[in-house]
């Protein structure tokens, strides 16, 4: 690793704390086809990752490429329920959080030391859904970005 991205990455881990994501600027994302919207930290996921694969919406990186987040609404076509439509993607069976609703679901782990956490909002043709991944050896710091990103998504 090059030294400049060394001190980035030592700065963003010893600078990024929930006080910081308090204080961050949120902005709503907006997917217009399904009127899917959320609230994004855009000064902390500052890099455009383009369209997602499998849906309609966008990726975004965090600047040194530590963290991603999706937004994207996926097709739902049998109008499937949360956990009907869980089960067909056949999630890993290690999943360390798990809470399924008539409305949600929402799942978490940790895979090669990232954590993942996956949430989809059951709306009638499509779930609407954010996925982040970020180093687990970070959980705690982006606990309060991970909880207002999952809690703001709506539609």
């Amino acid at each position: 690793m090059c030294p400049i991205r060394s001190v980035t990455a030592l700065l963003f881990i010893l600078t990024f704390t929930p006080a910081l994501a308090a204080s961050a600027e949120w902005q709503i994302y907006l997917i217009p086809s399904t009127g899917a919207k959320v609230d994004i930290p855009v000064d902390i996921f500052t890099e455009d990752a383009g369209p997602p694969e499998g849906g309609v919406g966008r990726r975004f990186f965090t600047s040194d490429r530590r963290a991603d987040l999706t937004v994207q609404s996926v097709p739902n076509p049998d109008n499937d329920s949360p956990a009907t439509f869980l089960a067909k993607r056949r999630p890993p069976a290690n999943i360390q959080y798990k809470r399924v609703t008539p409305r949600f679901f929402a799942v978490s782990s940790v895979r090669n030391g990232r954590t993942w956490y996956n949430r989809c909002n059951r709306v009638g043709a499509y779930m609407n859904c954010v996925m982040i991944n970020y180093p687990a050896a970070e959980e705690r710091k982006w606990d309060a970005v991970v909880t207002r990103i999952s809690l703001s998504l709506s539609q």
